[in-house]
């Protein structure tokens, strides 16, 4: 990647097939906020491979995109905290960011002591991180008026049999732990076979038999209150060479006024799958969430 720390990237395209060839694990989440009377889509970017962590912001607007980048490199301790402006629609909007005590705890993206802000006419239209005091110190800003919301993330991970992510479905709710395995099976009458289990939880909640024959489809999951459908397609695991991933995607929808989830979903066996897609009809007062997973299978 590289140090464009200083130098805002202007339409820059996300070219995630080359950042992944360095083995980085990429987390994005989009989040949709309320400035101006118009809406806008901020996306954070975290990066990580053995020598790195990348930052970097985008945020689009009705009329352009801008993107700042920060890298932060383990000995370059000044870049852990600071800020950086850029102009979007000919406005000016400065990011701030706190990441010199960031816990990591071996994961991409912090856990706490961190802060990162976005600030737009005096006001902090999104803030992440458990740092609120020191951020609006900082800044010297105000509040949102109105929460941003958390509308989608992608993630590449890489691994050999086993995916893991954690991930909340509702911003009300909780972190559930989302495991994903493959692996190839003895078969008296077709040799070896090939299967994947979906987990939530440590619960199973869908498991695919003759995975070479199912490659590609999608089932429903029903949490408490929240509703799933998750897709995939994993055939470039089977039938190509070399590092590639399989693509999943988990849609969620739950009531706006969502409680917190307690109960496991319903499991689904292999006879439960189906090819297709959900109806994709929207309604009030129901919350939406989108997770797209690129596992990269590493041999």
């Amino acid at each position: 990647m590289q140090d464009t720390v200083g130098k805002p990237a202007v339409d820059k395209p996300d070219d995630s097939t080359a950042v992944t060839r360095s083995g980085q694990s990429i987390f994005m989440s989009v989040y949709k906020t309320k400035v101006a009377d118009q809406f806008w889509l901020i996306s954070i970017t975290w990066c990580k491979n053995m020598l790195l962590h990348g930052l970097s912001v985008s945020v689009d607007g009705p009329q352009a995109k801008t993107t700042c980048k920060l890298e932060l490199k383990p000995w370059y301790f000044w870049r852990k905290q600071g800020s950086k402006s850029f102009v979007l629609d000919g406005k000016a909007i400065d990011v701030f960011w706190d990441l010199k005590s960031a816990k990591f705890h071996g994961e991409t993206e912090p856990t706490s002591e961190y802060y990162v802000a976005v600030v737009y006419d005096n006001e902090v239209v999104l803030l992440l991180g458990d740092l609120k005091k020191d951020a609006y110190r900082k800044t010297g800003c105000r509040p949102a008026l109105i929460d941003p919301v958390l509308i989608s993330r992608k993630e590449h991970v890489f691994g050999k049999k086993k995916f893991l992510t954690r991930v909340k479905f509702h911003e009300k709710g909780r972190f559930h732990e989302i495991s994903i395995e493959s692996k190839n099976t003895s078969n008296d009458h077709h040799g070896v076979d090939s299967e994947m289990e979906i987990r939530i939880d440590g619960h199973l909640m869908i498991h695919i038999n003759h995975l070479q024959w199912k490659f590609r489809g999608n089932a429903s999951v029903n949490l408490k209150n929240v509703k799933l459908e998750v897709y995939w397609d994993v055939h470039d695991w089977l039938f190509n060479h070399g590092l590639r991933h399989a693509l999943f995607i988990i849609n969620s929808t739950a009531p706006a006024d969502f409680p917190a989830m307690s109960s496991p979903a319903t499991p689904l066996s292999s006879e439960s799958w189906s090819c297709g897609s959900s109806d994709g009809s929207e309604s009030s007062g129901l919350y939406e969430f989108c997770l797209f997973l690129f596992a990269w299978k590493v041999e």
